[in-house]
């Protein structure tokens, strides 16, 4: 049965990608595209893909110190390698804890990791984006409290409280993570508090990720109008906290919000696609076929081991 599902989820994995990234791209015509990345001077557009670059940096750490929490430590090229191609997938795909799940079970398990180990890896990275969500929306929330009034429609009490609350939860866990050793269990399910180290190191790269994301929109952005950086992201983040805590609508998403409060009334085409061809389309381009590659790389491997081991058995 497993030969048959595992190469299942590959197929369609890469069938997924190819036709969301031709859904996105159809909608415009080619001198629309063109126009909208070549209106970016070049210093911008090579500014937005370092940003987007340093992102997904960012999210390989997610998967490497998931892998030290489950008890399987792998080199960083390896964590690298199936987060950028699980994540570049799944961001596109949608619901990434599914479809990247799909993709970073079928790296992991090959290099010896349990199902249930996979499911803790791809809880960990889970958690690193909503406290990096938290600590970053909560610092939003309290500094830039007006704006998010304005932006939420929520009074300003209940923004100060969403603010605080989002702060006091990752200050909550890394209090766990230093005094509770044993699993703390939520019915059937049982959670292992990771080591402090580790964290820290949640807390840190996960704010970093979101600021990384903010600064490729900034960028895409400052390409039309005059826009400061810390606008951007206070707005991009409110925009995603409130919408993950108390579900205000973030428009037609979250991007799209954050655009159509910053530049009302301008022609939104241009930085939108911008951004989305640098952070997304782009990252699942090359992710289809390091993907593919990968799969023909193994398949390889094991018709080739197949070989050896048959080759005894015929002498």
């Amino acid at each position: 049965m497993g030969k048959i599902w595992k190469p299942l989820i590959a197929v369609v994995a890469i069938g997924l990608a190819a036709f969301l990234l031709y859904r996105t791209l159809s909608r415009y015509s080619m001198d629309q595209l063109l126009e909208a990345v070549l209106a970016i001077p070049v210093a911008r557009l090579g500014a937005a893909g370092a940003f987007a670059a340093a992102s997904y940096l960012c999210l390989s750490g997610f998967d490497y110190l998931a892998l030290r929490y489950v008890g399987r430590p792998q080199p960083y090229y390896r964590a690298a390698w199936a987060s950028f191609t699980s994540l570049s997938l799944g961001h596109n795909i949608g619901l990434a804890f599914l479809s990247s799940g799909a993709v970073r079970y079928r790296f992991y398990s090959r290099w010896g990791l349990s199902a249930e180990q996979v499911a803790k890896v791809i809880l960990f990275c889970g958690i690193t984006v909503g406290l990096g969500l938290m600590v970053l929306g909560g610092a939003a929330l309290l500094l830039r409290s007006s704006l998010a009034v304005e932006i939420t429609g929520l009074s300003k009490p209940l923004v100060i409280a969403l603010g605080l609350a989002c702060l006091a939860i990752p200050a909550l866990y890394l209090v766990l993570s230093a005094f509770v050793r044993r699993p703390l269990r939520i019915r059937r399910w049982a959670l292992e508090m990771p080591p402090l180290r580790l964290a820290v190191g949640q807390i840190i790269i996960g704010p970093v990720n979101f600021a990384c994301v903010a600064a490729c929109l900034h960028q895409a952005l400052a390409a039309v109008t005059d826009v400061a950086y810390m606008g951007v992201a206070s707005v991009y983040v409110i925009a995603n906290t409130t919408a993950l805590i108390s579900h205000v609508p973030g428009g037609l998403g979250v991007i799209e919000s954050v655009v159509m409060y910053l530049l009302p009334g301008q022609d939104l085409i241009g930085p939108l696609l911008v951004f989305r061809f640098v952070y997304f389309l782009i990252p699942l381009c090359i992710g289809i076929v390091v993907f593919g590659l990968t799969e023909l790389l193994y398949r390889r491997r094991h018709q080739a081991h197949a070989s050896r081991s048959e080759a005894p058995a015929r002498a």
